[in-house]
This record gives structure tokens, C-alpha cells and sequence, in this order.
């Protein structure tokens, strides 16, 4: 058996754990692995080539790091295949069907054998394309990996489809980056696995404790699960009249009983609260019961119990691309935790954090994708929306409603005049963002700087009133805008995290979170402060990578990194 793999090499991979491994080289080579050594090789060719594996989706990334094998390179079908063509849902069948061009809706679908089921001829349970051409249902979901020949025919596949995709992103003329967003958004799901795999540190007795100051401690029953939440209920109602009775979890009812004390809102929103929560005593109460309620909902002891392991590691499921935008994002409360959970994430004994939080991402993304010099310059600055307020002749605060008020469509209410002194002062950048929302309202498909497909449907208009068409038109403007910034924000991100990985992996260090924009990454004590250097560095590389400045001043990306023991201790 010939394993003369070369660094690099592109090779596809099919593994299953009871039936072994099928490698299949661009050369159409098959390498067949039995059970009992598959990974021992898998781990051993990876060691010594680093070749970019191909697979159809993270569930094999998943065996590969179960096994301790974590892949150098790597190119995911699913996740270029959401590049392509859009969306967050895919499968092997709707791949093949794009590769092939077939109509996804006449995908098939597992049907049970009944009296009235038609016996096909031409069917070949052996086979994993059909005679219509599309993959058999039963591959698909999983009859692919039964033996050693079926796990090499379903590698071929992999190995075609791979390369129908490379000449797929190539024929993306006016997307230049598109074939290094492939492999930088394959990694990221890799790195999702990773992150799921396992987990992020946690010091479950800090976590009760900050949650106890809530809720009060463990409950010891259902009765007393139940009596702590009335009691949590009362602390609200006891500063109404006695016979006020509300559901504190109806907002029309919050609404009433606030009414009920001389406060009048058109919502409960936090923030609108916040601001009347000197008013009355109730608000204040109410804020406070909010909060105790998210952590005994979502945040309490129940939580803790069902996503952190024995090991101390909080995991939950992780997406490397989740909606139009492309954002990472995870499950178990890992993207959303509040504030007042950060200091349970303790980094383990011997290691530290390292924290960075890239600064004021979007209006510098906004300035790169968009080419407009004077935008550019302006990120020159630490804080950029300093010199475009000193241009607009407005104080900061203002200049910085503006800019995000532009890219998220808002045209109207506070900033509205600078906003239009910024179509004055920045008109490539605010005519970047002007044609997508006008392609976006046409129901014309975007593309990200990337070339991450943006889907956009104008819908059927006929039995809309024209003001109603109107509205949905200018909310499609509204969400294209925002999603080609967004988009291109989240492909940088992702570029970044992956660069970090491969850059700190011989230092021990680990990425354990990754949120919106910021990076957690823990690292052994001794190499902290070399790691925060990495991750400095490799935001420029990203940076290059991502967008690579040919001409006109270059955009500057800045990111505020600390090394710190727990999550909490970051400014």
C-alpha cells in the first residue's frame, strides 16, 4: 500500500469507525484502511504530509478529533457549498444534485415499502447514484460507510464534487477571494467541531454561587422550585395594590400593571425600563426579577447540569456558518451568557486566556469592502469614528450613530443629518452600501467580498397593498445592506480564528471561544504572552488575506488583547 502522500496533496476521505477508511488521491489512487489501523494511519499521514482532506461534512472532522487527530488543511463540501449557494442547510444530496445541476426539489427521500411501493427496475442498492442521477436516499444517510467499497466509492464522489466546486468558485470573476474563503470557512468548521469537542472551562462552584445570588441556592423539590418562584414573583407585586395580579411574563400584562402606577410605554423593552427606573419602585423591581428569571430559565442549575461535563467544560453545538450573514454561532447559551456568568470561565491551572476583542469591526469592513480612501484613512485612527466626526463637523457620539445607522439602514432619527453628510463626505463607501440595498429591494441575490451567496426573494406582490410592498422592499434593502457588511465582517473573523489556530497549536494553545468578535483562546502559562503575539500578528495576516490592498491607503484592523485568568477580568 502506497502512502507517498505530498504535503498539501488534496485527498478525499471517507471513515467510518466499524468499517475503516477510504482515501482517494486526485490521481483517482484509492488507499483502503481497515478498522483496526485506520486511524493510527489517518494520524500518522497527517503527521508527516498535512494533505487537505476532503470530506463531505464535520461529522467526519468529528471522528478525526474524537481520535485526537486534528487535520492541518481541510476542505468541507458542506460548508463551501453554503458559500455558494446560500443558506445554512445542506446535505450530500443537495450538493451532488448542484454539482450535477439536477432541481434539488426532486431530490428523493426514503419512502417505507408498502403494498402500493413499485419495485425499480434499474435500482442498485450498490450504487450510490441512481439512474436518474441523484445520490440514493440510503447513502445519503449513512448506508455509504457499511464497507470498505462503498466507503471508497462514496470518497470518489467527495474527490469529483471537490473539484466541480474549485471550478465553481473560479468562474466567480468579480469574487477574486472566493477559493480562500472555501478554505478558510472548511477550517472554521473544523474549528466549530473542535470547540464542541471540548469545551470551554467553567468553575461550576463560582457558577452556582453567582447564580445562588439570584435565585437563591438549589432547590430541594418541584414544591420548592415552585414556592422561590412565587416568592420572586411577590418581590414585584408587593408594590402594587393588594389586588393586583399580574403575569409578569406577559408583556401586554407588564405593560397593564405598569399603567396601573402612572407609566405609560408603548413596550417593556430593558433599556426603555432603564430609563424609567427611578419613577416608581416596581421598575426597579421588575429589572431585577427580569434578570433573576433569565437565569433560573436559562441560565440556572438545570443548565449547568445538562452542558457541563465532569471534566468542567461547558459544550454545546457549534455552527461555522449560521444564517445569511455566515456567523459563527453555538448552542447551551454559549453566545448569549450574561455578563454576571463571565467570572465562572476560569482558565484551567497552569494555563491563562488570551483575550481579543476586535475594535469597531464593521465601519473598518465597511471601508475595505467597499474601496473608499477616505473611509481608509480614517481607520488609521484607534478610534475612527473620531476623524469622520472631526470631518462631518459633529461630536463623536454622533458621527457613530451615523455610520452604523448607514449600514444598518436606519435613515431616519438621531445621526439622520450626519448621515447625510456622510453621502458627502464617503460616497464610494455610502454608494456600496446604496446599490446593495437597492439590489437587495429588487429581489436580486448579493454576494459578500468573500463570495458567500446571500439569497433575497421579492415575494409575490400581487395581493399586497402598494404601501405593504413598499415596506417589505425597503426591509430587504434594510437586511441586504446590513448582510454584505455582516457577511464580509464574519468571513474576516473566521479567517482570523483559523489563522490563530494553526499559528499557536505547537504552543499547547487552544481556542475555546469564539463570540461575534471577540476570541478566547486559552494557553499554557509560559506561552501566554507569545500566544497574544500570535494573535496580534495574525489578524494582519488576515487582514492580507482577506482583502490584500493593491492601491489607495490600507485599511487598518485593530483588536484589544489582554491576558487574563478569567473572562471577567477583561476591560
Amino acid at each position: 500500500m502506497s502512502l507517498n502522500i505530498e504535503p498539501g496533496e488534496v485527498v478525499a476521505l471517507a471513515l467510518d469507525p466499524a468499517a475503516g477508511a477510504a482515501i482517494v488521491r486526485s490521481d483517482a489512487e484509492t488507499i483502503l484502511l481497515g478498522a483496526d489501523d485506520a486511524f493510527a494511519t489517518l494520524a500518522r499521514i497527517e503527521r508527516e504530509a498535512g494533505p487537505r482532506w476532503v470530506w463531505w461534512s464535520k461529522s467526519t472532522a468529528w471522528q478525526l478529533v474524537e481520535n485526537d487527530i486534528h487535520p492541518t488543511r481541510c476542505w468541507d463540501l458542506a460548508a463551501v457549498h453554503r458559500l455558494l449557494y446560500g443558506g445554512w442547510r445542506t446535505n450530500p444530496a443537495m450538493i451532488w444534485a448542484a454539482c450535477q445541476g439536477l432541481d434539488t426539489s426532486g431530490i428523493p427521500e426514503t419512502a417505507p415499502v408498502d403494498l402500493f411501493t413499485v419495485v425499480d427496475e434499474f435500482d442498485r442498492p450498490d450504487e450510490a447514484v441512481r439512474h436518474d442521477g441523484y445520490l440514493r436516499p440510503d447513502w445519503v444517510e449513512g448506508a455509504w460507510g457499511t464497507n470498505l467499497d462503498r466507503l471508497s466509492r462514496w470518497a470518489g464522489l467527495a474527490s469529483e464534487v471537490q473539484s466541480w466546486q474549485v471550478g465553481r468558485l473560479a468562474e466567480l470573476a468579480d469574487h477574486p477571494r472566493a477559493t480562500a474563503t472555501a478554505r478558510s470557512e472548511s477550517a472554521a468548521e473544523l474549528l466549530g467541531t473542535e470547540l464542541q469537542h471540548d469545551g470551554l472551562p467553567i468553575d461550576t462552584a463560582e457558577a452556582e454561587r453567582i447564580i445562588g445570588g439570584f435565585i437563591g441556592p438549589r432547590p430541594l423539590d418541584a414544591a420548592d422550585e415552585s414556592a422561590k418562584l412565587d416568592a420572586r414573583d411577590r418581590a414585584v407585586l408587593d408594590h402594587l395594590p393588594a389586588d393586583a395580579d399580574f403575569d409578569l411574563r406577559n408583556p401586554a400584562n407588564v405593560k397593564s400593571l405598569l399603567r396601573r402606577v402612572g407609566i405609560e410605554v408603548p413596550d417593556t423593552r430593558a433599556w426603555r425600563l432603564e430609563q424609567l427606573r427611578t419613577q416608581h419602585p416596581v421598575v426597579d423591581a421588575l429589572l431585577t426579577w427580569r434578570k433573576a428569571e433569565r437565569m433560573a430559565t436559562t441560565f440556572g442549575y438545570t443548565w449547568l447540569d445538562e452542558n457541563v461535563g465532569p471534566d468542567q467544560r461547558l459544550r454545546g453545538s457549534w455552527s461555522a456558518s449560521d444564517g445569511a450573514s455566515g456567523r459563527m454561532t453555538a448552542t447551551a447559551g454559549l453566545h448569549n451568557m450574561p455578563a454576571d456568568l463571565r467570572p465562572s470561565i476560569v482558565a484551567e491551572d497552569g494555563f491563562l486566556f488570551v483575550r481579543s476583542d476586535l475594535g469597531q469591526i464593521e465601519p473598518r469592513v465597511l471601508a475595505s469592502v467597499s474601496g473608499d480612501g477616505d473611509l481608509a484613512l480614517a481607520t488609521h485612527d484607534d478610534d475612527m469614528y473620531a476623524p469622520v466626526a472631526e470631518r462631518l463637523g459633529v461630536e463623536r457620539e454622533i458621527a457613530k450613530v451615523a455610520v452604523l445607522g448607514a449600514m444598518y439602514g436606519q435613515t431616519t432619527g438621531h445621526g439622520a443629518e450626519a448621515l447625510r453628510g456622510l453621502e458627502s463626505a464617503y460616497p464610494i463607501a455610502m454608494g456600496y452600501l446604496y446599490n446593495a440595498d437597492t439590489a437587495a429591494q429588487g429581489g436580486h441575490h448579493l454576494r459578500t467580498n468573500g463570495g458567500r451567496l446571500i439569497r433575497m426573494r421579492a415575494g409575490d406582490v400581487t395581493e399586497m397593498s402598494d404601501r405593504d410592498a413598499r415596506s417589505r422592499a425597503a426591509a430587504r434593502g434594510r437586511y441586504g445592506r446590513n448582510a454584505m457588511i455582516q457577511g464580509a465582517a464574519a468571513e474576516l473573523f473566521k479567517m482570523w480564528a483559523v489563522l490563530v489556530r494553526a499559528r499557536s497549536l505547537n504552543l499547547g494553545a487552544q481556542i475555546v471561544l469564539c463570540l461575534h468578535d471577540e476570541l478566547l483562546v486559552q494557553a499554557p502559562t509560559d506561552q501566554a504572552e507569545r500566544t497574544a503575539e500570535i494573535v496580534d500578528d495574525c489578524l494582519q495576516e488576515a487582514a492580507y488575506r482577506w482583502a490584500p490592498t493593491t492601491r489607495g491607503p490600507k485599511v487598518r484592523f485593530v483588536a484589544d488583547t489582554s491576558i487574563i485568568a478569567r473572562w471577567s477580568d477583561a476591560k
